[in-house]
């Protein structure tokens, strides 16, 4: 038996409004993922976890320039500080120089934005500080022993993370003797020599010491580039003892 035309053409005709209804679902779910996984990770860059970049060497060895790393956010408001921790933090005022902002074409603006917006991008990097807590509220931070060591509490601190010039012992090129004031902390970086932090910040009105309000979070992860890629230690045993001997 054979299929008269009418037939064939009928089938046809409503064979387009299915196709053309498919593509259209097709096309909304994929709408509808795309928002929603936009929104998933505006909400994990803001409670939870986000990305910026290092813009100076300051961390050297253990982060470089222009280096991608994970930070926690959660940190200290859930998980609370450690000494030895990696962190962000703002600005307290007056250790970066003013900067300049160049305009960005439209285009580009837009897709920084974007990218910022869900966490893939961390314009704002040049307005934060990443270097490694070592003095907590309290603490009394000394440099340097006769064996070239800084000590918080009086426990002299066996240091793997800094880095010095070659034949250099002595982890910081100046002295100082300081007790961390409540609610701040005492940072350094770990190119002791090519750091400006706690220590050449004291003529800033909070005396080079860092409102732990200010914290961002705690680095966790270089991401960027991958032979680069690393977990950041804290390196609790360099700090072993120290609280005891602060009670």
């Amino acid at each position: 038996m054979t299929e008269d035309t009418g037939t064939r053409t009928d089938r046809a005709s409503s064979a387009t409004p299915n196709r053309k209804r498919g593509v259209l679902l097709f096309l909304r779910d994929l709408l509808v993922i795309f928002v929603v996984a936009v929104l998933v990770s505006f909400l994990i860059k803001t409670f939870l976890i986000r990305s910026f970049f290092i813009p100076s060497q300051s961390m050297e060895e253990t982060l470089f320039i222009d280096d991608r790393i994970i930070v926690n956010q959660l940190v200290p408001e859930v998980t609370p500080l450690e000494r030895g921790d990696v962190i962000v933090f703002r600005d307290p005022g007056g250790w970066l120089p003013a900067r300049v902002e160049n305009p960005q074409p439209p285009l580009v603006a837009a897709v920084d934005w974007f990218l910022s917006f869900v966490g893939l991008a961390a314009p704002d990097s040049n307005d934060h500080l990443v270097k490694r807590l070592i003095g907590m509220p309290g603490d009394h931070v000394v440099c340097c022993n006769a064996l070239g060591q800084m000590s918080v509490n009086d426990v002299p601190l066996d240091e793997p993370y800094v880095a010095l010039p070659p034949g250099e012992t002595k982890v910081s090129r100046d002295d100082f003797d300081v007790t961390v004031p409540d609610d701040s902390l005492w940072v350094m970086g770990d190119n002791r020599n090519n750091s400006k932090d706690s220590r050449y910040n004291g003529e800033t009105p909070l005396g080079g010491f860092v409102p732990i309000e200010n914290v961002v979070g705690r680095a966790f992860v270089v991401s960027w580039p991958i032979d680069h890629w690393a977990w950041l230690d804290n390196y609790p045993q360099v700090f072993d003892g120290v609280d005891e001997a602060g009670d």
